[in-house]
């Protein structure tokens, strides 16, 4: 027995509280990953090589490797933080220095970017102004806070039941949209023009002979120039199902008028628009509107936006619409252990990690992504206390050993 290998152990002892301590402190760090000491036991080197009564000298810490397992996910009211449920790290950028990271609290600064308490950036894919997804270098990732534009209606489809059992109505008078008498049955849409304002578009229905009806159009009341006085003609067969329109898809064309001087345009451009009732049927029951739908909108605000499991931000408008805004990139390593460590829950790559796999979350052995939650430490602060009993008792073993062996010494000075 040496002092020597008892200072070792005191020393290892020591390491080990130091590991235990600082992940303790940081149970409650989000994103944080607890540190393991790992230690190797030392031998003196021999002229005459190793020997089978060799004893050793101790023992040092061989190293301190993260436990890079998965932290329980928690659930909070920003919509900025992000969890990762599975393999890898968030990709941040700091003036071009591009470090990684677990922890997903965010929040966006002045400028639109997605950063984190120490103002770096999260990167991924953009998307363009449509929406769609950019793939190729990861950027810094920046909301769009513009309005969405307004998109004219191009489009309306319908599926209603005309009932069979109306008796065809007599050609005088002719049809009036403000006469009920004139029509059987009636609908009506909000359409937009191309500038989002929005129109009220109504279809009369007025049967005039036995399976045939004529369809009438009005916007905002008013049978403009533009309109001809039938849209269309939907002709059954016997079996009321899917009727015979002539024209095949009746188009409206309208000059969107000002409110309050119909007789000047708003500026918004002349919208043609499709009417779609091929789906519609003619059976002995109440006059219906199954589903009546179009493809216009207004324009609209940014309201709100969450990421999809797959990184996707998608930002909601409240015009009712919704659209991509850019897209989360995680990055993986061959040997996370190797990376090297920056604290801030920062590491970057160093040449025992291996470079950087950047891909979308869900791809190859990528994890996913939860919205508006975090992952926290995965310290298992039972496991640390009873660590801890165990690394102060060591402590206290290595100090008896160097007690005894002060003791032994002391007994051979004492010899005459």
């Amino acid at each position: 027995m040496s002092f020597q290998q008892g200072l070792s152990g005191l020393n290892a002892a020591s390491k080990q509280l130091e590991v235990i301590g600082n992940n303790v402190s940081n149970a409650n760090t989000v994103g944080f990953k607890q540190s393991r000491a790992e230690f190797a036991d030392v031998f003196a080197n021999s002229i005459t090589g190793g020997g089978g009564s060799q004893i050793g000298i101790g023992t040092n810490l061989a190293t301190v490797a993260q436990q890079f397992t998965q932290g329980n996910i928690t659930s909070t009211n920003n919509s900025l933080d992000i969890a990762i449920n599975g393999n890898g790290f968030f990709r941040m950028s700091s003036n071009g220095a591009v470090t990684y990271t677990r922890n997903g609290q965010f929040q966006l600064d002045k400028f639109g970017y997605i950063v984190d308490s120490a103002s770096k950036r999260l990167t991924g894919y953009a998307a363009d102004t449509n929406g769609n997804i950019l793939s190729g270098a990861a950027v810094d990732l920046q909301i769009n806070t513009a309005d969405i534009q307004p998109v004219a209606t191009t489009e309306i489809e319908g599926t209603i039941n005309l009932d069979s059992r109306n008796n065809p109505l007599p050609a005088a008078p002719a049809f009036d949209p403000t006469d009920p008498t004139t029509y059987n049955s009636s609908t009506a849409v909000t359409v937009y023009d191309s500038l989002g304002n929005s129109h009220t578009l109504q279809n009369f229905f007025r049967k005039t002979a036995a399976n045939t009806w004529n369809v009438y159009t009005t916007v905002d009341g008013v049978s403009t120039p533009a309109l001809p006085a039938t849209t269309a003609v939907m002709t059954f067969t016997g079996t009321g199902v899917s009727p015979t329109i002539v024209p095949a898809l009746p188009s409206v064309t309208f000059t969107p008028l000002n409110s309050a001087t119909p007789a000047v345009a708003n500026g918004a451009a002349n919208v043609t628009t499709t009417i779609d009732y091929s789906k519609s049927t003619q059976f002995g029951s109440a006059f219906s509107i199954n589903s009546l739908s179009q493809d216009g909108f207004t324009s609209g605000r940014l309201s709100g936006f969450n990421t999809s499991s797959d990184g996707t931000i998608v930002g909601r408008y409240s015009n009712g619409q919704s659209k991509n805004l850019g897209r989360v990139v995680l990055s993986s390593f061959t040997n996370p252990n190797g990376l090297q460590s920056l604290g801030g829950n920062a590491w970057a790559v160093s040449a025992s990690s291996g470079p950087a796999l950047t891909g979308a979350p869900g791809s190859g052995l990528l994890g996913v992504l939860q919205s508006s939650a975090v992952e926290d430490s995965n310290v298992d602060l039972t496991a640390e206390l009873v660590n801890m009993i165990t690394a102060q008792r060591v402590y206290q073993a290595n100090a008896q050993t160097i007690k005894t062996q002060d003791q032994v010494l002391q007994t051979l000075v004492n010899l005459r």
